[in-house]
């Protein structure tokens, strides 16, 4: 066995523990301890931990705010503040304009509304104003979470379609280009591909996979739930390169539970969505059915915020003007702050569990792109086993497929009871990664 592993340069530990540091005091879940051991929460990927400001918001729209929008009444007013506050938080986290965003329950349920749009009719592309019909084709892939499987099987099941699907590249944890390249042709109609993999950590080009489905005319929807949290997103970059749809979700960055759906205006206004008739024809309204959770969707604008403050101490507060510093450029600096960390950490995980015997690591290496989760196993144990043992140390992971289910499939391990996950997260610190390992290598 090797001992674990430092962060590669003494610049990558400071600004891991720079972060950790900043953010820590924000969230009231770190103060908690079981079995007489501080929890280090290294379950984020399926739910990161609230920080106090967005509990705060949550709770002050429902005690001081709570109202239905578009009335006469001050709350209503309020409200319709708190909805506003909403998209253009959520505009400047993904680089988009607040026309161009709505929100709904979940990321799933934004899928399938989408998908049931699209097969009702395509808004643009070769198949332009008419319904999905038997020899169309709709192409995923196997790093996806089922989230981004199922609503185009339900699309190409109920319309006569095609569903064709990508390799995944075992060896690397990685898309197969070249098999994906193969599956595009005139009759793709969309092609729907995760930015990166909930399960492996992949960070895959989607710019290069809009790119090539841009070629054939393909609509382009990209699921950003595991990289909005690790990667500014900005989607006029991915716009250009072909992408016309994307969604990501506020649990995944210390956020509420809830749903956020980017597209390109003129195809928000050209969906054929299922909608009660009285309501808002307008974008982005129209996208969005019944009523909102406007209290998840004051605690989304409050993570976004809590989530720009993390840059605010490595940059100056104005802009020499005397001008606020613009929140997009805050999260820019944020990010950059974040990614630092976030490659230390994910360093010493993988470096880490890798010397364990027995411990098997999947996924791309620290130096390929990928995202601060490592998922691995452990020779003769089901996965349960570790992550309970693990928990009576204070360190709490979480296992199965985590709805990757293909590439769980694909490793062998789905019938096993998955992987075991670990993620690092803003209040992760290197303490708590070599905490990680100890209680793994003590377990084995």
């Amino acid at each position: 066995m090797t001992a674990v592993a430092a962060p590669a340069t003494a610049g990558a530990a400071e600004a891991d523990a720079g972060l950790a540091g900043l953010a820590r005091d924000a969230f009231p879940a770190l103060a908690r301890v079981h079995n007489g051991h501080p929890v280090a929460y290294f379950d984020g990927p399926g739910g990161t931990q609230v920080p106090r400001a967005v509990a705060d918001a949550v709770a002050g729209y429902l005690l001081h705010h709570n109202a239905t929008a578009r009335w006469a009444t001050p709350t209503s007013r309020e409200t319709d503040a708190v909805i506003a506050g909403a998209r253009a938080a959520a505009a400047d986290l993904l680089g988009a304009s607040p026309h161009e965003v709505a929100f709904g329950h979940n990321m799933t349920t934004l899928a399938f509304h989408l998908s049931r749009a699209l097969g009702r009719a395509l808004p643009a592309g070769p198949g332009e104003g008419r319904a999905l019909r038997p020899g169309d084709e709709v192409v995923v892939t196997e790093l996806d979470h089922h989230a981004n499987v199922a609503p185009w099987q339900a699309l190409v099941d109920e319309r006569g379609a095609v569903l064709r699907t990508a390799r995944l590249d075992a060896a690397t944890g990685t898309l197969d280009w070249a098999d994906f390249a193969s599956l595009l042709g005139p009759r793709t109609r969309v092609v729907a591909v995760n930015a990166a993999c909930n399960a492996l950590g992949t960070i895959t080009d989607v710019a290069r996979a809009a790119g090539l489905a841009r070629h054939v005319g393909a609509l382009v929807f990209v699921d950003a739930v595991h990289w909005a949290p690790h990667a500014l997103v900005d989607v006029g970059r991915l716009a250009r390169a072909g992408v016309d749809f994307l969604a990501c979700s506020p649990y995944k960055f210390y956020g509420p539970h809830a749903g956020i759906l980017w597209g390109r205006a003129e195809l928000l206004a050209a969906l054929d969505v299922p909608r009660v008739a009285p309501s808002a024809d307008t974008v982005p309204e129209r996208v969005e059915t019944g009523t909102r959770n406007h209290e998840a969707l004051a605690g989304a604008a409050a993570a976004v915020d809590f989530l720009a403050s993390l840059g605010d101490s490595i940059t100056a507060d104005t802009l020499g003007t005397g001008a606020p510093v613009p929140r997009r450029a805050r999260l820019a600096r944020a990010y950059a702050r974040i990614g630092a960390a976030e490659r230390a950490l994910a360093e010493r995980m993988w470096e880490g569990l890798r010397g364990v015997h027995g411990v098997t690591v999947y996924g791309p290496p620290p130096d390929a792109p990928r995202t601060p989760t490592v998922s691995f196993t452990v020779a003769g144990r089901h996965p349960r086993e570790v992550v309970a043992a693990a928990a009576e140390e204070g360190v709490f992971l979480s296992h199965g497929d985590f709805y990757a289910a293909t590439v769980a499939d694909r490793y062998g391990v789905r019938g096993r009871g998955g992987f075991v996950r670990a993620g690092a997260a803003c209040y992760t610190s290197a303490e708590e990664v070599d905490r990680l390992v100890a209680a793994v290598r003590e377990f084995r």
